[in-house]
């Protein structure tokens, strides 16, 4: 791991890789999957918030007691932070990296798919909000000020390079990604794509991907297990 970006971080976390080696296995219920992914996520999740996010006064309030203590929120504000999942995957870490917020955060949904043959990603949806408030439509929203983004794989990191080149082109000021697994060539190139900006938490980290771009030994089809859809 010594040569990776150093905006990669793989996590330590000796509970985290006994529960990856669980995801890893063939014969993991879809449930267990589900309920595996989630916990990897608020875990990887946990450390990528540490360190992305900052604790601010907020306020006072009065505890049961009748004391006063000074209220605290994060910075940037949860309504400055926006967590991208990337479709259909993602969808299985957005209810982690919410708990983990003190409050509720947008979720802008990106469709991104790999085209067999070249491997290279396809946006098919894309719910990112463009347009700026404006006098005459002040409820519209802009770019945010963090995004995370939020995928269990990143295989050769073309998926993630692609949905950071979106998120950046819609004027966030960083991205954090959180995923369950990476190749060290998905890593380096997701890190590489805006290095300045990125900050990339991951799991695990293996070694490369086969013929068909699947990480070795990887978690399979993790869409598939997800959602039971194995074999359609």
């Amino acid at each position: 791991m010594a040569n990776l970006p150093k905006n990669a971080h793989v996590s330590q976390h000796p509970c985290l890789q006994a529960k990856l080696s669980q995801l890893r296995s063939a014969s993991t219920s879809s449930k267990d999957v589900q309920s595996l992914v989630h916990d990897i996520a608020l875990m990887v999740g946990y450390e990528a918030l540490a360190q992305g996010l900052k604790a601010q006064q907020q306020g006072t309030d009065k505890s049961p007691l009748g004391y006063t203590y000074n209220t605290t929120t994060v910075s940037p504000h949860p309504t400055s932070i926006s967590l991208v999942p990337i479709l259909r995957s993602g969808l299985s870490m957005v209810p982690a990296l919410t708990s983990l917020l003190p409050q509720p955060v947008a979720v802008h949904h990106l469709g991104l798919y790999r085209e067999k043959s070249t491997l290279q990603p396809v946006e098919y949806y894309n719910n990112l909000p463009y347009h700026a408030p404006t006098t005459s439509n002040p409820n519209a929203s802009g770019p945010s000020e963090l995004a995370i983004i939020v995928d269990p794989v990143i295989a050769t990191g073309a998926t993630a390079s692609a949905a950071i080149d979106s998120l950046k082109d819609w004027g966030v000021k960083r991205i954090i990604v959180v995923s369950v697994l990476a190749t060290e060539e998905g890593l380096r190139q997701a890190c590489g794509e805006w290095e300045e900006g990125v900050e990339v938490w991951v799991g695990g980290c293996d070694g490369e991907v086969d013929e068909k771009g699947m990480i070795k030994p990887g978690l399979g089809d993790i869409g598939d297990r997800l959602f039971l859809t194995i074999g359609k």
